[in-house]
């Protein structure tokens, strides 16, 4: 009998436990959320409000297994306007999202390496089977850096997804288009939705 209390009690300690590291995970993206609409380069004001974000979901911040790209070739990526812009892959990420293994290529922008404050900085443009739906029809971007990648692993967290300039204003950015590469056969339910605001 006191080994099923014991069993009782350990089960419910875990549960709870679970509770309150999904609410700190849900705080922490609220938090960011609110810090990404109050430092947009475009929308500000009152059409702040016409920002939507799926709920947060930790199942939706993933473990990917990273494999750098040895002397990978620059290339021209398609953007929305005329002028392109140059990167090469970095590196793939490989990981599991819904039972499906997938990757994703992680990118190096060339203009960015002359720059010292984003010299290590990465890239992460990518569709999925919500864009065009619920997300942008283009696609949306993640960011990260050199540093996140450790021990040939790297954590990508698609709740801090977000949509390109071209989202919100149309024909006045050079926005990268993602390469089909970067489309995944999921739904990504995660991250920045479509601009509330119609043009």
């Amino acid at each position: 009998m006191m080994q099923k209390i014991n069993l009782l009690l350990l089960f419910i300690l875990a549960a709870v436990s679970s509770f309150s590291q999904q609410n700190a995970y849900s705080d922490s993206i609220r938090s960011y959320i609110s810090k990404y609409i109050q430092t947009h380069d475009v929308i500000h004001g009152d059409d702040a409000k016409y920002f939507r974000f799926f709920p947060a979901d930790e199942a939706y911040r993933v473990k990917a297994k990273f494999k750098k790209t040895e002397n990978g070739r620059w290339f021209q990526m398609e953007t929305s306007g005329p002028i392109k812009q140059t990167f090469r892959v970095y590196g793939i990420a490989e990981f599991s999202i819904h039972d499906t293994v997938a990757t994703l290529n992680i990118y190096q922008s060339q203009d960015l390496m002359q720059n010292t404050e984003y010299s290590q900085y990465l890239f992460v443009p990518f569709t999925d089977l919500t864009t065009g739906i619920e997300s942008y029809h283009t696609g949306k971007y993640i960011d990260l850096t050199i540093q996140d990648i450790k021990n040939g692993q790297l954590t990508i967290d698609f709740n801090k997804a977000y949509n390109p300039s071209c989202a919100y204003v149309s024909g006045k950015y050079n926005c990268p288009v993602p390469p089909r590469e970067n489309n995944l056969p999921v739904a990504i339910r995660a991250g920045e939705m479509i601009f509330g605001k119609k043009e």
